[in-house]
């Protein structure tokens, strides 16, 4: 049997943390900032822990 290969665009989007959960960032942060509030900018500067839902189906991609 060969080796799983690593879903490469998986790889570039998530990181683990030292517990082994998947850390992402969020979506709508890259323009039409004038339409967000201020707050709504800042609480999307912070990463996020993927859910256990999608955990499930990101690991798969990620065999390491």
């Amino acid at each position: 049997m060969p080796k799983m290969k690593t879903h490469k665009g998986t790889q570039k989007r998530f990181t683990r943390t030292g517990s082994g959960k998947l850390k992402r960032s969020h979506a709508y942060t890259s323009h039409l900032f004038a339409n967000k509030s201020q707050k709504q900018k800042r609480k999307l500067r912070k990463s996020a822990v993927v859910s256990t839902g999608d955990y499930k189906r990101i690991k798969t991609m990620l065999p390491k």
